[in-house]
């Protein structure tokens, strides 16, 4: 199981060494696993948008603002939210009259998001702390969760499929990026491509996340793989792990990838106290 303190102290290095040298999360050597899955993942436009800083910070396998459609006014929450790229990029697209939370259990990645808040000027952000298996927000407060490749690094995902459905509005969207495998693969490999593809992981195969989605209570469940790695990304990783890759090949080639997971929130009948938005206590656009 992904361990949260190891998590914690990974990413708070990477954090550190952000701020301190400005150097890219994947050129740390203690963190080369996630090379190449974290590149290339946001346009040059996108990038424009935001401080440098929270892209050099970025350690998403996807990109979740580009697959969803987000509308103004509305309350965005990232599970997850690193160095704070997607919030920014959400805060843009939602506007003033809307609101984008980050949430983030790492004190250094809190630090650098909300410098890059300041940087960017965002007044419709808010970067809070905790557990995305203990989400500090009410229920039915949000209209759209978004995540990249934080959830298959927690040890209770079932705990944090609920957490999203409780604090996501009737007819609100779970929209992240995360990565999943396919099929049956060797314990020994699984492992050590897993260590490789997420750098603490625990993916989920694909009809296991959704069967959990669904016992979470959401509905429209859909899977959009972005990208599938092949043993060319992963070679020099699993050399060094004494894994002979030409042997293993058929036995995972295609198995492990990045998708955009999508699923909803069933509507709700009615308007009564446990499902309007204004039952909440947070106004949309406003500073908590």
């Amino acid at each position: 199981m992904p361990n949260q303190t190891v998590i914690r102290e990974k990413y708070g290095s990477i954090a550190r060494s952000v701020t301190q040298t400005g150097a890219t999360a994947c050129c740390d050597p203690a963190m080369r696993c996630c090379d190449p899955i974290t590149k290339n993942l946001y346009d040059a436009g996108e990038k424009s948008l935001i401080p440098e800083n929270a892209v050099l910070a970025s350690l998403g396998c996807g990109n979740p603002t580009a697959m969803i459609e987000l509308k103004p006014g509305e309350t965005v929450l990232d599970l997850g939210s690193g160095g704070g790229i997607d919030v920014l990029l959400s805060a843009r697209r939602v506007g003033p009259t809307g609101k984008a939370y980050g949430l983030d259990m790492t004190d250094e990645m809190l630090a650098l998001a909300r410098e890059n808040q300041k940087q960017a000027g965002a007044t419709n952000v808010e970067f809070l702390k905790g557990e995305i298996e203990n989400i500090p927000l009410p229920d039915n407060s949000v209209d759209v969760i978004i995540s990249n490749c934080v959830i298959n690094l927690s040890a209770d995902k079932d705990r944090v499929l609920r957490e999203a459905f409780r604090v996501l509005r009737p007819g609100g969207r779970f929209a992240i990026s995360d990565v999943i495998v396919r099929g049956e693969v060797p314990d020994e490999v699984r492992a050590s491509m897993l260590l490789w593809v997420g750098c603490i992981a625990g993916a989920l195969e694909e009809n296991d996340y959704r069967t959990r989605l669904h016992a979470a209570g959401f509905t429209e469940v859909d899977f959009e793989p972005t990208r599938t790695y092949d043993l060319e990304d992963a070679r020099i990783f699993l050399t060094e792990a004494g894994i002979a890759v030409d042997e293993i090949a058929p036995q995972i080639e295609g198995k492990f990838l990045s998708a955009f997971i999508r699923a909803t929130k069933p509507a709700a009948a009615c308007c009564g106290p446990d499902c309007c938005p204004a039952t909440t206590g947070i106004q949309k656009g406003s500073q908590q």
